[in-house]
């Protein structure tokens, strides 16, 4: 990713980051959209977001917050038949490896593995049919710079967070033995992920001991920390999106596309 960060580019830089050394973890989030240039003017209005080109082509752009490449956008969403959403990306040291090991316990791939030099992407959903994808690769540089500066973290809803967990942390190499893996703890009816002691997603299906909710659609959720939520909710309905909840801590939103994010007003680590 020194060039180009997958699929939505990412910064060039001097210390290189590869998956082999840091894997299992969100290390990118990807927005697929159908107009470049109105998903760029609404993210700018919303979070103060300034944005570059990125070598994949003219469909894709690298947004930057404080000069830092925070995520990706994609306008592929009607040229490749794909749904408008958020993504989030977690690294993998080989990804025809990860694609199997998804298919072999129910996840299906859609798209990939497909060379993104430098390196390659694919994106898959689990057995539950939330979508994710995995890199393999070199990782954004200063890494934990990118990590702190990105989302805030990310969560799965789903049906049934322990089988969940098992299936991604069979497929991501989650509290293995590799130096470098992920952490894995049930805390507060979440399973909790941690890369190099920080939390860096969580997956949640509900209340502790609850049956798993068939009207729940599983779903990974960014979310984004900034310092005025309510002012966001305003700006997103002002620039054509929507509110879909909203507290005074955080609030669900959905941009003019259809992309569902959230916004927080602190990180939650």
């Amino acid at each position: 990713m020194n060039d180009d960060t997958p699929p939505g580019g990412g910064p060039r830089t001097r210390d290189v980051v590869s998956t082999h050394s840091v894997f299992g973890a969100p290390c990118w989030v990807s927005l697929t959209s159908r107009d470049l240039e109105a998903t760029q003017e609404f993210y700018s209005a919303l979070l103060g977001w300034r944005w570059r080109g990125a070598k994949l082509g003219e469909h894709f752009r690298i947004a930057l917050a404080n000069g830092v490449p925070v995520a990706g956008i994609a306008a592929v969403a009607a040229m490749w038949q794909m749904a408008v959403a958020w993504t989030p990306y977690f690294a993998v040291p080989d990804a025809d490896e990860a694609v199997a090991r998804a298919r072999e316990r129910g996840g299906t791939a859609a798209v990939g593995p497909l060379s993104f030099p430098p390196g390659r992407a694919a994106l898959l959903a689990d057995r539950d049919g939330a979508t994710f994808g995995i890199w393999q690769g070199e990782l954004v540089s200063n890494w934990e710079v990118w990590r702190r500066a990105a989302p805030t973290f990310i969560r799965l809803h789903t049906r049934n967070a322990f089988d969940a967990a098992i299936f991604y942390g069979e497929i991501l190499g989650w509290a293995s033995e590799a130096p470098g893996c992920c952490e894995v703890q049930y805390e507060g009816g979440e399973v909790v992920l941690r890369s190099r002691g920080d939390v860096v997603a969580r997956i949640d299906s509900g209340a502790v001991e609850a049956a798993p909710d068939p009207s729940v659609r599983p779903h990974w959720q960014i979310h984004f920390a900034v310092s005025d939520v309510a002012g966001c909710a305003r700006a997103a309905e002002k620039h054509g999106g929507s509110v879909l909840s909203e507290n005074d801590e955080e609030a669900i939103l959905r941009d003019p596309d259809g992309a569902q994010f959230t916004v927080t007003s602190a990180p939650r680590r």
